[in-house]
Protein backbone atom coordinates (compact mmCIF):
# COMPACT_ATOMS: atom_id res chain seq x y z
CA UNK A 1 0.00 0.00 0.00
CA UNK A 2 1.18 3.64 -0.44
CA UNK A 3 1.88 4.29 3.38
CA UNK A 4 5.41 5.23 3.92
CA UNK A 5 5.41 2.50 6.64
CA UNK A 6 4.39 -0.23 4.32
CA UNK A 7 2.39 -1.77 7.40
CA UNK A 8 -0.92 -3.32 6.52
CA UNK A 9 -4.85 -1.91 6.45
CA UNK A 10 -6.25 -3.33 10.07
CA UNK A 11 -9.66 -4.65 9.48
CA UNK A 12 -12.58 -4.41 12.60
CA UNK A 13 -15.46 -5.99 11.78
CA UNK A 14 -14.43 -8.95 10.23
CA UNK A 15 -17.67 -11.30 10.76
CA UNK A 16 -20.15 -8.93 9.43
CA UNK A 17 -21.91 -8.45 6.32
CA UNK A 18 -18.91 -5.84 4.84
CA UNK A 19 -15.92 -7.38 7.01
CA UNK A 20 -16.98 -10.97 5.62
CA UNK A 21 -17.25 -9.34 2.26
CA UNK A 22 -13.39 -7.64 2.41
CA UNK A 23 -12.50 -10.97 3.36
CA UNK A 24 -13.58 -12.77 0.76
CA UNK A 25 -11.78 -9.64 -1.59
CA UNK A 26 -8.49 -9.68 -0.61
CA UNK A 27 -8.18 -12.93 -2.95
CA UNK A 28 -8.34 -10.50 -5.17
CA UNK A 29 -6.47 -8.03 -3.87
CA UNK A 30 -2.98 -9.24 -3.09
CA UNK A 31 -1.78 -6.19 -3.11
CA UNK A 32 -3.15 -4.28 -0.07
CA UNK A 33 -2.06 -6.28 2.74
CA UNK A 34 -4.95 -7.19 5.32
CA UNK A 35 -4.63 -7.92 9.32
CA UNK A 36 -8.56 -8.94 10.99
CA UNK A 37 -8.44 -8.36 14.59
CA UNK A 38 -11.55 -10.52 15.69
CA UNK A 39 -13.02 -11.32 18.79
CA UNK A 40 -12.92 -15.00 17.72
CA UNK A 41 -11.43 -17.86 15.22
CA UNK A 42 -12.41 -17.49 11.98
CA UNK A 43 -12.73 -20.00 8.68
CA UNK A 44 -11.49 -17.88 5.73
CA UNK A 45 -12.96 -18.37 2.28
CA UNK A 46 -10.77 -20.08 -0.35
CA UNK A 47 -8.28 -18.01 -1.85
CA UNK A 48 -8.45 -15.28 0.75
CA UNK A 49 -5.00 -14.07 1.82
CA UNK A 50 -4.86 -12.05 5.31
CA UNK A 51 -3.95 -12.38 8.82
CA UNK A 52 -5.84 -12.92 11.77
CA UNK A 53 -5.11 -11.20 15.75
CA UNK A 54 -7.70 -12.93 17.77
CA UNK A 55 -8.50 -10.95 20.99
CA UNK A 56 -11.56 -9.97 23.58
CA UNK A 57 -12.71 -6.48 22.74
CA UNK A 58 -11.54 -5.34 26.06
CA UNK A 59 -7.84 -6.10 24.82
CA UNK A 60 -8.42 -4.60 21.02
CA UNK A 61 -6.71 -1.34 22.25
CA UNK A 62 -3.86 -2.79 23.06
CA UNK A 63 -3.86 -4.92 19.99
CA UNK A 64 -3.95 -2.11 18.01
CA UNK A 65 -1.59 0.17 19.54
CA UNK A 66 0.67 -2.74 19.16
CA UNK A 67 0.00 -3.63 15.34
CA UNK A 68 0.62 0.07 14.29
CA UNK A 69 -1.69 -0.27 11.53
CA UNK A 70 -0.56 2.31 8.38
CA UNK A 71 -4.85 2.51 7.69
CA UNK A 72 -7.58 1.34 9.94
CA UNK A 73 -10.79 0.00 8.66
CA UNK A 74 -13.91 0.06 10.63
CA UNK A 75 -16.75 -2.09 9.75
CA UNK A 76 -18.28 -2.78 13.20
CA UNK A 77 -21.80 -2.57 14.09
CA UNK A 78 -25.07 -3.92 15.29
CA UNK A 79 -28.65 -3.27 15.73
CA UNK A 80 -31.11 -2.64 17.97
CA UNK A 81 -33.25 -6.26 17.61
CA UNK A 82 -29.63 -7.94 17.77
CA UNK A 83 -29.85 -5.96 21.40
CA UNK A 84 -32.98 -6.66 22.63
CA UNK A 85 -34.26 -2.75 21.87
CA UNK A 86 -31.64 -1.84 24.45
CA UNK A 87 -30.21 1.68 23.24
CA UNK A 88 -27.58 1.60 25.45
CA UNK A 89 -26.19 -1.89 24.27
CA UNK A 90 -26.66 -0.24 21.08
CA UNK A 91 -24.40 2.50 22.11
CA UNK A 92 -21.99 0.35 23.89
CA UNK A 93 -21.23 -1.43 20.24
CA UNK A 94 -21.96 1.40 17.63
CA UNK A 95 -20.87 4.35 18.96
CA UNK A 96 -18.71 3.50 22.07
CA UNK A 97 -16.50 0.92 20.84
CA UNK A 98 -15.92 2.51 18.03
CA UNK A 99 -14.87 5.24 19.54
CA UNK A 100 -12.26 3.21 21.24
CA UNK A 101 -10.76 1.53 18.33
CA UNK A 102 -10.51 4.99 17.00
CA UNK A 103 -8.60 6.25 19.68
CA UNK A 104 -6.28 3.34 20.02
CA UNK A 105 -5.15 3.68 16.38
CA UNK A 106 -4.59 7.70 16.58
CA UNK A 107 -2.04 6.52 19.62
CA UNK A 108 -0.40 3.90 17.13
CA UNK A 109 -0.04 6.50 14.49
CA UNK A 110 -2.57 5.23 12.07
CA UNK A 111 -2.22 7.60 8.98
CA UNK A 112 -5.89 7.10 7.48
CA UNK A 113 -8.79 5.60 8.95
CA UNK A 114 -11.89 4.47 6.97
CA UNK A 115 -15.58 4.05 8.64
CA UNK A 116 -18.69 2.27 7.07
CA UNK A 117 -21.48 4.70 8.19
CA UNK A 118 -24.62 4.78 6.72
CA UNK A 119 -26.44 7.31 4.39
CA UNK A 120 -28.22 10.04 6.05
CA UNK A 121 -26.16 9.62 9.01
CA UNK A 122 -26.76 12.80 10.87
CA UNK A 123 -25.85 13.52 15.03
CA UNK A 124 -28.68 16.12 15.13
CA UNK A 125 -31.13 13.33 13.36
CA UNK A 126 -34.88 12.22 15.30
CA UNK A 127 -34.13 8.71 13.55
CA UNK A 128 -31.60 7.19 16.69
CA UNK A 129 -29.49 5.07 14.12
CA UNK A 130 -28.79 7.63 12.41
CA UNK A 131 -28.16 10.01 14.89
CA UNK A 132 -25.34 8.07 16.61
CA UNK A 133 -23.89 6.96 12.93
CA UNK A 134 -23.67 10.92 13.00
CA UNK A 135 -22.26 11.25 16.21
CA UNK A 136 -19.32 8.45 15.34
CA UNK A 137 -18.60 10.48 12.08
CA UNK A 138 -18.34 13.63 14.34
CA UNK A 139 -15.82 12.05 16.77
CA UNK A 140 -13.28 10.71 14.79
CA UNK A 141 -13.05 14.27 12.27
CA UNK A 142 -12.46 15.91 15.18
CA UNK A 143 -9.49 13.00 16.40
CA UNK A 144 -7.56 14.96 13.09
CA UNK A 145 -6.57 11.60 11.58
CA UNK A 146 -4.55 12.48 8.39
CA UNK A 147 -6.92 10.74 5.92
CA UNK A 148 -10.81 9.93 6.99
CA UNK A 149 -12.46 8.32 4.29
CA UNK A 150 -16.84 8.33 5.57
CA UNK A 151 -18.44 5.54 3.83
CA UNK A 152 -22.08 6.00 3.64
CA UNK A 153 -24.05 3.12 1.97
CA UNK A 154 -27.80 3.27 1.55
CA UNK A 155 -29.21 -0.25 2.30
CA UNK A 156 -26.61 -2.98 2.30
CA UNK A 157 -26.99 -5.76 0.05
CA UNK A 158 -25.56 -9.48 0.56
CA UNK A 159 -25.62 -12.85 2.20
CA UNK A 160 -25.29 -12.35 6.31
CA UNK A 161 -23.85 -14.18 8.23
CA UNK A 162 -26.47 -15.36 11.57
CA UNK A 163 -30.01 -14.87 11.36
CA UNK A 164 -31.45 -13.29 9.38
CA UNK A 165 -32.69 -9.42 9.54
CA UNK A 166 -36.31 -9.58 8.31
CA UNK A 167 -36.84 -6.04 7.33
CA UNK A 168 -33.47 -5.69 5.75
CA UNK A 169 -34.33 -9.49 4.23
CA UNK A 170 -37.27 -7.67 2.90
CA UNK A 171 -34.87 -4.55 1.24
CA UNK A 172 -33.17 -6.42 -0.19
CA UNK A 173 -35.61 -7.97 -2.31
CA UNK A 174 -37.86 -4.52 -3.29
CA UNK A 175 -34.28 -2.25 -3.29
CA UNK A 176 -33.13 -3.02 -6.93
CA UNK A 177 -36.66 -2.45 -8.15
CA UNK A 178 -36.59 1.18 -6.59
CA UNK A 179 -32.96 2.21 -6.84
CA UNK A 180 -33.46 3.34 -10.94
CA UNK A 181 -36.06 6.08 -9.40
CA UNK A 182 -34.01 7.30 -6.70
CA UNK A 183 -31.88 10.11 -8.44
CA UNK A 184 -30.18 13.60 -7.51
CA UNK A 185 -30.37 14.03 -3.85
CA UNK A 186 -32.05 11.05 -3.37
CA UNK A 187 -29.19 8.34 -4.96
CA UNK A 188 -27.47 8.35 -1.74
CA UNK A 189 -30.34 6.16 -0.64
CA UNK A 190 -29.67 3.79 -3.46
CA UNK A 191 -28.72 0.35 -1.90
CA UNK A 192 -25.18 -1.20 -2.22
CA UNK A 193 -23.69 -4.68 -2.80
CA UNK A 194 -21.62 -5.42 0.66
CA UNK A 195 -18.57 -6.68 -2.27
CA UNK A 196 -19.14 -2.99 -3.41
CA UNK A 197 -18.14 -1.64 0.14
CA UNK A 198 -16.12 -4.19 0.33
CA UNK A 199 -14.15 -3.40 -2.83
CA UNK A 200 -14.57 0.58 -2.47
CA UNK A 201 -12.66 -0.11 0.85
CA UNK A 202 -9.41 -1.96 -0.52
CA UNK A 203 -9.25 0.74 -3.04
CA UNK A 204 -9.29 3.38 -0.12
CA UNK A 205 -6.74 1.58 1.17
CA UNK A 206 -4.08 1.68 -1.25
CA UNK A 207 -4.36 5.40 -1.57
CA UNK A 208 -2.42 8.22 -0.58
CA UNK A 209 -3.18 11.85 0.03
CA UNK A 210 -4.75 13.52 3.22
CA UNK A 211 -8.15 15.46 4.07
CA UNK A 212 -11.89 14.13 4.64
CA UNK A 213 -13.60 12.04 1.87
CA UNK A 214 -17.23 11.42 2.19
CA UNK A 215 -18.26 8.78 -0.46
CA UNK A 216 -22.31 7.86 -0.79
CA UNK A 217 -23.88 5.20 -2.59
CA UNK A 218 -23.08 6.45 -6.29
CA UNK A 219 -19.30 6.67 -5.25
CA UNK A 220 -18.93 3.98 -3.39
CA UNK A 221 -19.95 2.07 -6.71
CA UNK A 222 -17.42 4.07 -8.63
CA UNK A 223 -14.49 3.00 -6.54
CA UNK A 224 -15.36 -0.39 -7.02
CA UNK A 225 -14.95 -0.31 -10.33
CA UNK A 226 -11.76 1.58 -10.16
CA UNK A 227 -10.89 -1.00 -8.00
Amino acid sequence: MSDEHGLPLLLVGASGLIGSAVIAMTAQHSDVPVVALARREMVFPRGARLEMVVADPADWHAAIVRARPAALAIALGTTLAAQGGDRRGFRAVDHDLVIAIARAARLAGTRQIILVSSAGADPESRNFYLSVKGEIETALIRMKFPRIDILRPGLLRGRRIGTPRRFERIGQIVAPLIDPFLRGQRATWRSVHARDVAAAILHLAARSGRGRHVHGSVDIRRLAREG
